[in-house]
């Protein structure tokens, strides 16, 4: 029997827990206050470290003196950064303000604080270029670095023929990562020379090499914990040299050390999302078929590159007459890192703000060309145009677009207030990561799993409860979860969306192998054909009659009880890749203030099977929310005179607050065909098309572009007076 057994989901409409709204089982501990994250650990003795940062945007360091820190009482350890390390000759430089110089670590947070400010740092300033939008003056100043052409068809016939041309020019600015729980680590060396870290991060498995390294100890004498965390989005997969900080100075004091990142730091020094800036043209045929795209696109990801690949644009589209070039500024800017979906926020802005004003000066409804140009998204995946045509049709329904439409600045209302809508598609891959776990059935009946993977926010431990409790007929309280240590089988990070199918397919497979077994013992003792047997309700049954109960059936394995291995990812049909969605916006734009306010939001989106519908829908939720941000609000700025990062804090780096984001509607599409694709992941798509559906809302609206996102209300204002006023 065992060799016709195969892994999969069932048939959708025998599940019980699958695809149902549950609630995450942390969720208690969290709004309960018992959850402890990083910042919480405070073991006997525990020390509080402090940065010193630069304040200059590209500089020399020529006297660092950590002296009279060390003699303020209760100062226990200074440590002192690659970048303040003045040995050997001619080091020293500083290209970002906010790079880390030293840390001092005392009995008390004030007390390290003072430490900080007794350093005496001297500087050479040095000349910077901080703007990113910049190319000619970027240019001049020899801070630029081509990365990139590529060409198929020929664009500059197709131009010629085409019956619609349209050029333009779009953008979006640098934002940072703001995790409502900072980067940071709490290191203590235990006995044997063992490292216990605690830290918030995506990447508990990966972890102990990076700290083993440049330690000069065996990873295996690296132990790290992440029970819970407040948010990475793709920020917190490094130890970082803040961690290895912690380590050095805990291991110098024997004390353990706690090191998490203020405010300011967080902003200046745990990543970005680089900015983006496009000029193109693209022309149409007479029904409205893009035949040809030609741009140059330029950035920055920091002062060592990172900017968005050339090979982004045109986003989700491919048109058989393609020219696209890009070039990389190298600004004194704080480093670039993945940010949720890189770099897909900003391609779809540069792409889907392009089509949306070929389609207003062709004279068509944007749906409409988005909508026959479908055929030439299939080169991400045979399946999208398909599933983009249906989205469409959803999110149109439900934002009511035939109804509200209207070419852009004509009828949008009477007065100061006006009205658009707007679009756009995204993708994403999604596949499922690399997991190992162990699946342990007690004799009791009990079941426990243990997996080195991490729940950054996301509910990654709901999700292997419920693929547990839904293979072994039981309850969620039934089910123990063990996750957050690199004691555990390895897992791999979480980043990509990869964790969900990841941790998923993995446990299924470790279940079903398990069940299997339990069958096998049944069938024998019961005298039943083990191929009939199902787990439902607490009971092996076979079809409607039961055999015995779960804890009977566990008592069969002995007291030993059973543990199986489950390992992915693996092309059994567990899980999938490649998904679609189609985001709508519906905003009000006040054009005497420039004041953007959305309306309404739908966002509908595929996402192969779902297994927990509330933990779906609640992350595009969250990702619309983050889109609303950066479309809206949200950027770094930067002091072009001095180089520095002026609004790092939590009062002036914009984001949204409840009554900011409108009305959200989220649809599911799941068909049959989707859930028969099985688990793929959700986290990144969401955030994908806000932006570039926002700005072609505010478009339609005003009847003139702001080509820059984030759309403020200086860059709107500055958009209708280039117009000649009010629309």
């Amino acid at each position: 029997m065992a060799e016709e057994r195969k892994f999969g989901w069932g048939p959708r409409q025998d599940n019980v827990l699958i695809g149902k709204s549950i609630q995450r089982i942390d969720g208690f501990e969290k709004v309960s206050g018992r959850a402890k994250y990083t910042a919480d650990m405070n073991t006997p003795g525990t020390l509080y470290a402090k940065l010193l940062t630069c304040t200059h945007a590209h500089a020399r360091l020529k006297k660092l003196d950590v002296e009279p820190a060390k003699k303020i009482p209760g100062v226990r350890a200074v440590y002192v950064f690659p970048a303040g390390d003045l040995k050997p000759e001619g080091s020293g430089e500083i290209f970002w303000d906010g790079t880390l110089i030293a840390a001092v670590a005392a009995d008390r947070p004030e007390i390290a604080e003072d430490g900080v400010k007794a350093i005496i740092a001297e500087y050479e300033v040095l000349e910077h270029i901080v703007d990113e939008e910049d190319l000619a003056a970027a240019e001049a100043a020899k801070a630029t670095k081509a990365v990139g052409k590529n060409a198929k068809g020929k664009v500059e016939d197709a131009l010629k023929t085409a019956k619609h041309v349209h050029k333009g020019y779009y953008g979006v600015n640098t934002i940072s990562h703001m995790c409502l729980e900072p980067h940071g680590t709490h290191c203590e060396w235990k006995a044997d020379e063992v490292l216990d870290v605690h830290a918030s991060t995506q990447n508990v498995s990966g972890l102990a090499g990076q700290f083993a390294g440049p330690l000069g100890i065996d990873a295996a004498k690296v132990l790290v914990t992440a029970n819970f965390e407040g948010g990475g989005f793709g920020s917190k997969f490094a130890a970082d040299e803040w961690g290895i900080a912690a380590a050095k100075m805990a291991k110098e004091t024997g004390k353990p050390v706690k090191l998490m990142l203020d405010r300011a730091t967080e902003l200046k020094a745990a990543g970005t999302r680089p900015s983006g800036y496009i000029d193109v043209t693209l022309g149409a045929d007479e029904t409205g078929k893009i035949i040809a795209w030609d741009s140059h696109h330029w950035g920055s990801g920091g002062i060592s590159g990172g900017a968005i690949p050339v090979g982004g644009v045109p986003y989700v589209f491919d048109f058989e007459n393609r020219n696209r070039s890009a070039t990389q500024l190298n600004c004194n800017v704080g480093p670039t890192r993945a940010w949720r979906a890189p770099p897909h926020p900003q391609l779809c802005i540069l792409t889907h703000c392009a089509i949306d004003d070929l389609a207003a000066k062709i004279g068509k409804d944007s749906y409409d060309v988005f909508l026959h140009n479908l055929e030439q998204t299939a080169g991400t995946a045979p399946h999208l145009p398909a599933t983009y045509k249906a989205e469409m049709e959803i999110a149109a329904k439900l934002i009511g677009w035939k109804e509200k439409w209207h070419p852009h600045g004509k009828d949008a209302g009477k007065g100061a207030i006006k009205r658009g809508l707007g679009m756009a598609l995204h993708t994403w891959g999604g596949g499922a990561g690399g997991c190992a776990c162990n699946v342990k059935i007690h004799a009791d009946g009990s079941v426990e799993s243990f997996v080195g993977s991490q729940d950054i926010g996301t509910g990654t431990r709901t999700i292997i409860a419920i693929t547990l409790a839904e293979t072994f007929g039981l309850p969620l309280a039934g089910i123990k979860v063990n996750l957050g240590s690199n004691k555990y089988p390895a897992s791999a990070a979480s980043g990509g969306s990869i964790t969900v199918g990841g941790v998923s397919g993995a446990h299924r497979r470790a279940a079903q192998t398990a069940l299997w077994k339990i069958f096998d013992l049944v069938a024998e003792k019961y005298k039943v054909d083990a191929g009939t047997l199902a787990a439902k309700g607490g009971s092996i049954v076979s079809g409607e009659k039961k055999i015995c109960t779960w804890k009977q059936a566990a008592m069969l394995l002995g007291p030993m009880g059973l543990e199986t291995k489950g390992e992915g990812p693996a092309e059994d049909g567990l899980t999938s890749s490649r998904v679609g969605g189609v985001q709508m916006a519906d905003v009000s734009v006040d054009s005497e203030t420039g004041i953007v306010r959305v309306n309404k939001f739908v966002a509908v989106q595929d996402c192969g099977l779902i297994l927990d519908e509330l933990t779906a829908k609640s992350q595009i939720y969250g990702g619309v929310i983050m889109g609303i941000a950066y479309a809206l609000s949200e950027e770094r700025v930067m002091d072009k005179k001095t180089g520095r990062y002026i609004n790092a804090d939590l009062q002036n780096y914009k984001l949204p607050r409840i009554g900011d984001i409108g009305e959200i509607i989220v649809d599911i599409y799941q068909p049959d065909s989707e859930y028969n694709r099985g688990v793929i992941g959700l986290g990144e798509p969401p955030v994908i098309s806000p932006g570039a559906a926002i700005s072609n809302a505010v478009a339609n609206a005003l009847g003139v572009r702001v080509p820059v996102v984030p759309l403020t209300p200086q860059r709107v204002l500055a958009a209708l007076s280039k117009k000649g006023g009010a629309a």
